[in-house]
This record gives structure tokens, sequence and C-alpha cells, in this order.
């Protein structure tokens, strides 16, 4: 298995690539999952000058035939969020490695057992929300993906598209805290339904069930906040 590191928008130096290496231990990586297929390291920058404190942003992805493990983090230089964010990648490692050995003899993961405080937040814009419209005359029109874009943003469009097999509540709970995610959408095994678990309040958690409905948009649709 190889590290593969990348870069988005900004150039990765060779000597970054070779720290990688170094601070991410294979061995000790696949002690904690034996069945790792592939480790991606992401490295992006924020050019705003005033989030200069964390201006550096670096994305460990590790999958493997199991749940897909992700950390994150944040600093003034690769290097301080590397080290941030390994240490998170660790943590949650051996969380679901606790969990595996935990889990052996049993079917499901019951609610009450999704401990501790989930590390990082959602990939949302500070405010929440996309972009607000603009509405001067004349005003040029940028097409990303499948938005138009009135002016010159900012906004910054991220579209995935994953595969997903349906899961218990309980399991999608488990699945967003490996993530380090506040949400997680998966397809409710029970209800069939397109569904968002999200953390609310301490412990608390919230769902959220998508039914589709062919009059929604009479009734303004099925906005609303996570937060509710």
């Amino acid at each position: 298995m190889d590290i593969v590191v990348k870069g988005r928008k900004t150039e990765v130096p060779e000597r970054f690539r070779k720290h990688v290496a170094e601070k991410l231990k294979l061995d000790k990586i696949q002690k904690l999952d034996g069945k790792v297929i592939s480790l991606d390291v992401e490295v992006s920058k924020e050019p705003n000058p005033r989030q200069a404190d964390r201006s550096d942003r670096v994305e460990i992805t590790v999958r493997s035939r199991g749940p897909v493990i992700r950390a994150e983090a944040s600093s003034s230089d690769p290097y301080a969020a590397l080290d941030l964010a390994t240490s998170k990648l660790e943590a949650r490692l051996r969380k679901q490695n606790d969990k595996r050995h935990t889990r052996r003899g049993n079917g499901r993961i019951p609610a009450s057992d999704v401990a501790s405080t989930v590390i990082g937040a959602a990939e949302l814009t500070d405010s929440g929300e996309l972009a607000a419209e603009q509405s001067a005359n004349n005003v040029p029109v940028t097409r990303i993906g499948s938005l138009e874009v009135q002016g010159e943003g900012p906004l910054v469009v991220r579209e995935k598209t994953h595969a997903a097999a349906s899961m218990t509540l309980d399991q999608a709970l488990y699945e967003m805290e490996l993530v380090g995610h506040d949400f997680y959408l998966f397809v409710d095994s029970d209800t069939k339904m397109p569904s968002v678990v999200y953390r609310r309040h301490a412990y608390d958690y919230g769902v959220i069930h998508l039914n589709a409905d062919p009059f929604a948009e009479e009734h303004g649709g099925a906005g609303g906040s996570l937060g509710g």
C-alpha cells in the first residue's frame, strides 16, 4: 500500500511528501486496521490573509474494506496541520479497532454506545449557506456544476456522488463519528428513505428523513436548518 499525496489548487513540495511518508507509519496504521486498501493525503491552502492562522489544511483519508476514516486539520503551516490530522486519525483508528473487538458476536451497536465528542466540522461555509443571490443588472454569470453564480462570488461548490448501501440509524451514527463530521447522509434500512443524522447539543442527535412528495413544491420544499 502506498501513500498518495496530492495538492488541491496548490503545489506539494517533495520535502513535504517525504515528511508525510515519515509521519504516517504504514505498519502502525495496518496494525490498527489490517484491511486498509489506500491512504490519501490532500493538501490545500486558504488564500485569505485574514485566515493566516489556519491557511494550510491537510485531509487524510483511509479507505479499507470497512468504513472510510477521515481526519483533517488546519494550521499556519502544512507540517503543523499534518501533525494535528495524524493525531486525529490515529485516535479514530484506535476507536474503530476497539469497536471492532467489542462488536464481535454482536449484530449492531446501540445508539447509547456512540461516545465522545465528534472532532471537526461539517464541510459547509462559515455561515452555513452557499451564497446570497446577487440581483444587479449586467452581472457576469458563471456556471459551477449545476449552479449559476452571478458576479465573482465568493462561492465554492464541491460536488460528490457516493454509492450508498442502506444502514441502520445506529450504524449511521457510528460512521458519522469515524469521518469526524457533524452530520451524515445515509439511506435508512428501515424506512428506505434518504436520511441525515446530525449532532445537536452535548450528546444529543437528530435525524431527518426525506420523503419524496410531488406536491412539496407548492409548500416551499423540505428546507430548514439542521439545528432545529
